[in-house]
């Protein structure tokens, strides 16, 4: 447990200091894919309970909404994957509406190679409503890279975001990491912390102010291969960041 502790808050410490992902889909990826024709469906419900409270450059609030995500992901090969997401908000004032979709291919490195971690990389890209998200039109490059040493998990997401539609859409590539680390405190029960933050762009980052930086305390349960079922309460360190959301993850494979 004290390897593990210390395993963590190395990666953490690396990693502050460094936009998380837009709370509709709030994960840290392992690298596995999807099982060669079967098809995993989930359902992310993420509530902001205390976040922005204005309206800002013509985005409308997320204080006290719920964002509700469906993830449709299939295998094709034991190293290829595809996952679909519509995005939804519920919440007072004009806030309950369909919000936009992204296509996610994913391609992991085969179990033949042998490597000594789980390696994969996704590219995720989609449109999400004005109201809802001033870049409309964003690309998301998310290298993964994971290992399980015994009890201790630890995944390593150094994602790139890039907006084609919006305020960011001259800035060039943006830096997002996002980094887990759990302990199997039983053989169903995991607890660890996921962090998700963003720097802005590379050699010209914003202000720490500005900048996202969140932290959740997260549970896994692993009952069975086809469920899964992740949830955590998160802080937001910044201005820039909403500051109390509440997530759950609930996934099956079919």
């Amino acid at each position: 447990m004290k390897r593990f502790i210390l395993i963590l808050i190395c990666v953490v410490l690396l990693a502050t200091g460094v936009k998380a992902q837009d709370n509709y889909e709030i994960q840290v990826y392992g690298s596995a894919t999807v099982d060669s024709g079967r098809t995993m469906v989930e359902l992310h419900s993420n509530y902001t309970a205390n976040g922005f409270k204005t309206v800002m450059d013509g985005q409308l609030p997320d204080n006290h909404e719920v964002h509700e995500t469906v993830e449709i992901t299939h295998g094709w090969t034991p190293w290829f994957e595809t996952g679909f997401y519509f995005f939804n908000s519920i919440g007072s004032e004009g806030r309950t509406a369909y919000v936009g979709s992204h296509i996610r291919p994913r391609f992991a490195a085969p179990l033949s190679w042998n490597w000594p971690i789980g390696a994969s990389i996704s590219t995720e890209f989609g449109f999400q409503k004005q109201a809802f998200s001033n870049n409309t039109c964003t690309l998301e490059i998310r290298p993964i890279a994971d290992k399980k040493w015994n009890k201790i998990y630890i995944s390593v997401n150094p994602t790139l975001d890039k907006s084609f539609a919006g305020p960011d859409e001259n800035r060039g590539f943006i830096f997002s990491p996002n980094v887990k680390g759990s302990y199997d405190v039983t053989k169903v029960v995991a607890l660890g912390l996921e962090y998700y933050g963003s720097t802005g762009p590379f050699f010209n980052y914003d202000p720490f102010q500005k900048q996202m930086q969140q932290l959740f305390v997260a549970t896994d349960l692993n009952t069975s291969p086809d469920w899964e079922f992740n949830g955590g309460v998160g802080y937001g360190f910044t201005s820039g960041t909403e500051k109390a959301i509440f997530k759950i993850i609930i996934g099956r494979i079919f």
